[in-house]
């Protein structure tokens, strides 16, 4: 059979023999909206958990709207027109009405990406600007010592409404909800505090219940309210799928669960091989960000399995930190430890890789040079067929593979553990 994946804003073609493809983990066929900005406008006139737009914004106050960075696939420019008509409707005024983009950790936009990000009319008429990690405020500390140190804008803000897109996220759960504010506008000691729980063992992909990096980032609202999210689950094609908004808990929660109706699969075992591709640009921008995927593909492959990671990474490392961290490390255990001793961002990347790869080889297809890839313990391939024919000889010809096109989305549940 022949599989397509998508690679950077390119797709590859690979064949692989169809009786050993035990499952093809693509999303459940629903019904694609008639109108985009109708299902958009529908959930903002159907909040989950609280007020209306009309209801709760008025003249005079000013709105700061948190949104993505370019890293992300949220559709800023599909999502904001309905909302800005609702604000000014609302009596909200243009002049205040501030736009941020989320960036975290992530490097700053050029003027062509804001525009890109948000449309030219919206980039032209609405005061559009990145978060600046060195111009916060300490909004609180939550109960485990994080300092939420938020962008001065943002916090000084009358109201405050974070987008974005759900997905999952490997160890805190999910995507969407509070974490356009934590870690999005926050500086890096509030990242960097809050990301340290990720090694325990309950902060993991899909998980909600007693989740150390989600409880802890959601505490944020003792000191900081979010007046209404606006969030959306996204198709392969990026098509929006579903929309939810009010309440930055009781919507968020109700965006996982659509997620987990189309996204998460259950199987009956691990297998010997999993292909895997993040989804194309910009999930693949750089292996920062293509990381999502392998760690998803964690889920569905065997303990001594093979993974064949297809991510085009043109922008190579994505993190100084990160990189630095494989420079120096002898061996993934390194990594471990490492992280164990102190975190530091950045570094908990190169943590999470070497944690997939003492459970899997990773053989991975990429623009990369082969150096930067053998720098992360995997093995460096040409294509999707030569990196098979490298697996069928470590573990044989009759290896049973899953393959995951859109593994940056996707959650495979072993059905025994």
């Amino acid at each position: 059979m022949k599989i397509s994946l998508s690679y950077g804003k390119d797709r590859i073609e690979a064949e692989v023999d169809s009786t050993h493809v035990t499952a093809v983990l693509t999303p459940k066929d629903i019904p694609v909206p008639a109108s985009e900005a109708e299902l958009v406008r529908e959930a903002l006139r159907n909040p989950i958990g609280s007020g209306t737009i009309r209801e709760i914004f008025g003249p005079g106050e000013s709105v700061c709207i948190v949104t993505s960075d370019i890293t992300r696939p949220c559709p800023s420019y599909k999502l904001l027109p309905p909302l800005l008509e609702e604000l000014g409707h609302a009596g909200v005024r243009r002049k205040d009405i501030l736009i941020v983009f989320a960036l975290g950790a992530h490097r700053k936009h050029t003027p062509e990406e804001i525009e890109r990000l948000v449309g030219s009319e919206i980039a032209s008429q609405y005061n559009c600007i990145d978060m600046d990690a060195d111009d916060v405020v300490l909004a609180g500390t939550s109960s485990n010592g994080t300092p939420f140190e938020v962008f001065r804008p943002v916090a000084e803000s009358s109201r405050r409404i974070c987008l974005g897109n759900i997905e999952y996220h490997y160890f805190a759960g999910y995507s969407g909800g509070i974490k356009a504010i934590v870690p999005g506008v926050c500086s890096h000691k509030t990242i960097q505090t809050n990301h340290a729980f990720m090694v325990h063992e309950k902060a993991a992909t899909g998980n909600l219940q007693n989740n150390p990096v989600r409880d802890d980032l959601e505490e944020l609202l003792s000191f900081l309210s979010v007046d209404l999210i606006l969030n959306v689950v996204l198709g392969p094609d990026k098509t929006i799928l579903h929309a939810t908004a009010g309440d930055c808990i009781k919507a968020h929660r109700a965006g996982c669960a659509f997620l987990d109706s189309l996204y998460r699969f259950p199987l009956k075992k691990g297998a010997d091989i999993v292909i895997v591709t993040p989804g194309g640009y910009p999930k693949d921008l750089n292996i920062y960000q293509a990381q999502k995927a392998l760690d998803n593909a964690t889920y569905a492959v065997r303990q001594g399995g093979v993974i064949i990671w297809t991510a085009a990474c043109q922008e190579g490392y994505g993190s100084a930190v990160f990189e630095q961290w494989l420079n120096d490390a002898r061996c993934p255990d390194d990594l471990i430890d490492r992280v164990r001793k102190k975190f530091e961002l950045g570094g908990h990347k190169a943590a999470a890789i070497a944690m997939t790869l003492k459970k899997a080889d990773v053989y991975m297809v990429s623009e990369l040079e082969d150096a930067v890839v053998e720098n992360m313990f995997m093995t460096p391939c040409p294509n999707v067929e030569a990196a098979l024919e490298k697996a069928r000889i470590k573990l044989g010809d009759t290896a049973e593979i899953v393959v995951m096109p859109y593994g940056g989305s996707t959650l495979p549940v072993i059905d025994s553990i």
